[in-house]
């Protein structure tokens, strides 16, 4: 690999790092800022609603004014800056003029969440042709990873700071709205430093939108992008309002709310890197249609108990699954485009995905009012609806998608190689060794060396 290329991969993680503070600091908080607002059910469905609206919307012409950009990197650039100067009126705005708060919220969160899918598709093609698609799996796995651990520790942070800023909680979401404009600031400064190939060989997508467009129900890119969105409306009937589930009905408090929410980011770093290794050698639909399964299971799951510790081990598997849905996901556009239409297949992508969203949302404000309850709450019959809608859509189409290229390995035959069960096993031995070791150990004086080598062993462990 070339040393240019090595380089502009450690900062494309780097900008993914800052990227993920940034997600951290909003994205599990904008719902409860809203709350705070006084917002209404309808209202948070809206929320989610107009951002991925204005996403979809920008797909449309995202691929062409980055054709008309000298360089995909300067158009991310801009795309970037604008997302991040967006914050601060997204928070300043709503607290001046509170009667109308939640409407400044959204306006211009909808503004900022526009702005930043601007860059989406020539990012993507960027990323296409830095990465060489023999470690493609592996590298997106690796850098998902470092994206999950940041987006958690931010998540984290902030549900802290909500906590201890209980008695002033606007200046809590002041500091988190802040830090967010922040960290996007720093993202761009790592990506401004990255190398944009098609600068010195331009090539533009010479497949038109419209021709994507008729491809729906019979190219394997569109066949999977059809199937992505209809997975996304239907999460999405229930996905905006687990906040309001667990806030508003629930009555966690900040802190509690971030421990179960961040439990799906815990699962989603630690398992990236491992879906982005299976994806390499076992191929990304095998990968694919084993998440897909478990997609109507995870809401499913939230209506057997409240219980925090419960709803803990649910969330996990939620971001074991979704990590190697969207990590499958992402791997089969890569495949399924070329040079000539990746820009528009990856706008198409992005916008289908957006407006599933966007749909999924409204139908959920809507349906929430009208639903009965379940053991007393309208979010449970929300959340059934959700889960009938996604398993319909996974059992119509998923045997529509179809592996790409030839891999033989079945994910059998992976699991124990890839999960290194044999080496986890032959730690735990280890380990079961020691035991009995440990109390003479630590009668003894506690030297540097020592205690080096104890961590040495967990880390390794």
């Amino acid at each position: 690999m070339k040393t240019i290329t090595r380089q502009s991969l450690d900062n494309s993680i780097k900008d993914g790092a800052a990227y993920s503070a940034m997600l951290g600091l909003t994205q599990d908080y904008v719902t409860p800022f809203a709350l705070a607002l006084k917002a209404s059910v309808p209202q948070i469905g809206i929320l989610s609603a107009l951002p991925n609206l204005s996403i979809a919307f920008s797909q449309l012409f995202a691929p062409f004014l980055s054709e008309k950009a000298k360089s995909r990197k300067g158009f991310v650039l801009k795309a970037v800056l604008l997302q991040a100067v967006c914050f601060i009126p997204a928070f300043i705005l709503p607290v001046l003029f509170s009667d109308y708060g939640v409407w400044w919220l959204i306006l211009w969160y909808t503004l900022g969440t526009m702005f930043g899918s601007l860059g989406n598709p020539a990012w993507s093609s960027l990323m296409a042709d830095l990465v060489p698609g023999p470690i493609r799996g592996r590298f997106f796995g690796y850098r998902g990873m470092i994206a999950g651990i940041m987006t958690l520790a931010f998540s984290l942070l902030s549900g802290l700071l909500l906590q201890i800023s209980a008695d002033t909680l606007f200046l809590g979401f002041g500091l988190i709205f802040f830090g967010a404009s922040l960290a996007r600031f720093i993202s761009s400064f790592f990506l401004n430093k990255m190398e944009d190939p098609q600068a010195k060989t331009p090539v533009k997508d010479n497949v038109s939108m419209k021709a994507l467009l008729k491809g729906l129900n019979t190219t394997p890119m569109g066949k999977f992008i059809s199937y992505s969105a209809l997975i996304n409306f239907s999460t999405y009937i229930a996905a905006p309002f687990f906040a309001v589930y667990m806030l508003r009905e629930l009555g966690f408090d900040y802190l509690t709310y971030i421990i179960v929410i961040s439990s799906a980011s815990v699962a989603n770093f630690v398992f990236m890197k491992v879906w982005g290794r299976v994806c390499d050698i076992c191929g990304t639909v095998k990968i694919l249609k084993l998440c897909s399964i478990f997609v109507p299971i995870v809401p499913l799951l939230w209506m057997f108990s409240h219980n925090t510790y419960y709803l803990i081990g649910v969330q996990a598997l939620s971001g074991i699954v979704w990590s190697g849905f969207l990590l499958s996901g992402t791997n089969y556009i890569f495949e399924s485009s070329n040079r000539r239409n990746r820009m528009r297949g990856f706008a198409l992508y992005t916008g289908g995905n957006s407006l599933g969203i966007a749909l999924g949302s409204l139908a959920g404000g809507l349906l929430v009012s009208i639903l009965p309850q379940i053991n007393g709450y309208h979010m449970l019959s929300l959340f059934l609806v959700s889960v009938i809608a996604r398993a319909a859509v996974i059992g119509l189409l998923i045997n529509g998608i179809k592996e790409l290229k030839p891999v033989n390995t079945s994910i059998y035959q992976l699991f124990i190689s890839v999960c290194k069960l044999d080496v986890l096993a032959l730690r735990l031995k280890a380990v079961f060794q020691a035991i009995p070791q440990l109390p003479r150990l630590f009668r003894q004086p506690l030297r540097s060396g020592m205690v080096i080598r104890i961590f040495q062993l967990i880390i390794r462990f």
